[in-house]
């Protein structure tokens, strides 16, 4: 395997966290929209509700569940295959939560509680290809994924099943754990979890195209 330089990870990690702003976009307007928590978000809360009932767990939050999830499915990774984490690993956790408080702060302004269901469903679809397009990037920039978009991109890989079928069954296997043990969905929760993987797969290959004339451009 060719050794990468110095530039061509900059522009990697450059890449990825542009893919991750995008991402984290789509997610804004998913969560503004109020229908529902995305799938894996399903499964956080779930967790979450079911350890707070357990003594000396009392003291745990909804966003502390989120990153020990998150570091247990990097240790399973470090055993399964540690080609998969990389740096951009590491961005995805720390950097996706700032990024959607930015975009709240930005947009949240535009969106009222109660707001009409012909207007929120259309926000909730736009954020959910939003968000398809950026993970994509942010796979196709090989600088690392975030752990819980891992998950199906590894049996993907693993398997050599199609990442969009995969994705969808990752997804609703999310929904499903998180609400028997607690977690609430709504009607965004299935749009986004039939929705996002069908259109990542659509675009991973247009992604790459992208990622691949960047790095040309920048003589890598």
């Amino acid at each position: 395997m060719k050794k990468r330089t110095g530039k061509e990870t900059l522009i990697r990690v450059l890449v990825l966290l542009a893919g991750l702003t995008i991402a984290h976009l789509g997610v804004t307007l998913f969560l503004l929209a109020d229908l529902g928590a995305d799938p894996f978000n399903v499964l956080v809360q779930g967790i979450f509700r079911t350890l707070s009932r357990v003594p000396g767990f009392q003291a745990l939050t909804h966003g502390y569940t989120h990153i020990a999830i998150c570091f247990l499915i990097i240790l399973v990774l470090l055993v399964v295959d540690r080609s998969y984490i990389k740096i951009g690993t590491i961005l995805c956790m720390i950097c996706g939560g700032p990024i959607i408080d930015f975009f709240t702060g930005f947009l949240g302004p535009l969106f009222s509680e109660g707001g009409s269901l012909w207007i929120k469903i259309p926000v909730l679809a736009a954020g959910c290809v939003i968000l398809a397009f950026g993970m994509t990037i942010v796979i196709k920039s090989d600088a690392g994924t975030g752990p819980n978009d891992l998950v199906a991109l590894v049996i993907s890989d693993k398997s050599h099943a199609k990442f969009s079928l995969v994705r969808v069954l990752v997804d609703v296997s999310f929904v499903a754990a998180g609400f028997l043990l607690g977690g609430v969905f709504g009607i965004g929760t299935l749009i986004c979890a039939g929705l996002v993987g069908p259109v990542a797969g659509f675009l991973l290959p247009r992604s790459e195209k992208i990622v691949t004339g960047i790095l040309a451009k920048c003589s890598l």
